[in-house]
């Protein structure tokens, strides 16, 4: 079994045992005092964790999230890690982003392009410990290789890939071969599993820069 990152805990929620972190809840979810469960099925992370996919986290990293959306993982993430710049491109997510970012001195949110890293490369520290993504657009694997620039030599890529993002009429086993193979160009892929028991058409990538 995988290690949970410090400030990541398996607790009981109603019966149900269930990944949870501390800090403010954000998406409805359940809580139990100060601590809040992540739900595996909204947030790829928190499925790759669940399925015990060797991410390396420890907690206390300084972390750029790429599409983080309306912060339901990105806020997770801030809780247990270091600085957590979190970057959406879409302005209505961003509002909800911002309102979970209150209460989490360590949540930044950034209303960028993660395809345009140059956007908020003056914002972003280098040699981050962790970058996460979970874009839904084509070209996933260039975003992750365009954003390496931000990441420690020893530092992970924590990818979910989305394959009806990439191509819709496509087989997701032959989507997903081809982002590994065009990712290799700049990481090496430690590990890879599909996450279809909480997201379909998914597949989690651990990897690091070569």
């Amino acid at each position: 079994m995988s290690d949970l990152p410090d400030g990541v805990e398996r607790r009981q929620f109603d019966g149900t045992e269930r990944l949870a972190t501390r800090g403010d809840p954000v998406y409805g979810e359940p809580t139990d005092g100060e601590w809040r469960a992540w739900n595996p099925t909204r947030s790829k992370l928190g499925a790759m964790l669940a399925l015990e996919m060797d991410t390396g986290l420890e907690g206390g990293e300084t972390v750029l999230y790429l599409g983080a959306a309306s912060g339901t993982t990105a806020s997770h993430v801030a809780d247990f890690a270091g600085p957590t710049y979190a970057v959406e491109f879409a302005a209505r997510p961003t509002r909800d982003l911002l309102e979970a970012a209150e209460s989490r001195p360590r949540l930044f949110p950034l209303l960028k392009d993660a395809r345009k890293p140059e956007t908020y490369a003056h914002v972003v520290e280098s040699d981050v410990d962790v970058i996460v993504q979970d874009v839904a657009t084509r070209g996933q694997a260039r975003v992750a290789l365009e954003n390496a620039q931000f990441l420690a030599d020893d530092g992970r890529l924590l990818l979910a890939v989305k394959a009806r993002s990439e191509d819709v009429t496509r087989d997701p086993g032959d989507v997903f071969e081809d982002v590994r193979a065009e990712l290799e160009s700049g990481y090496e892929v430690l590990e890879t599993r599909r996450l279809e028991e909480y997201h379909a058409d998914h597949l989690g990538i651990v990897a690091q820069p070569r």
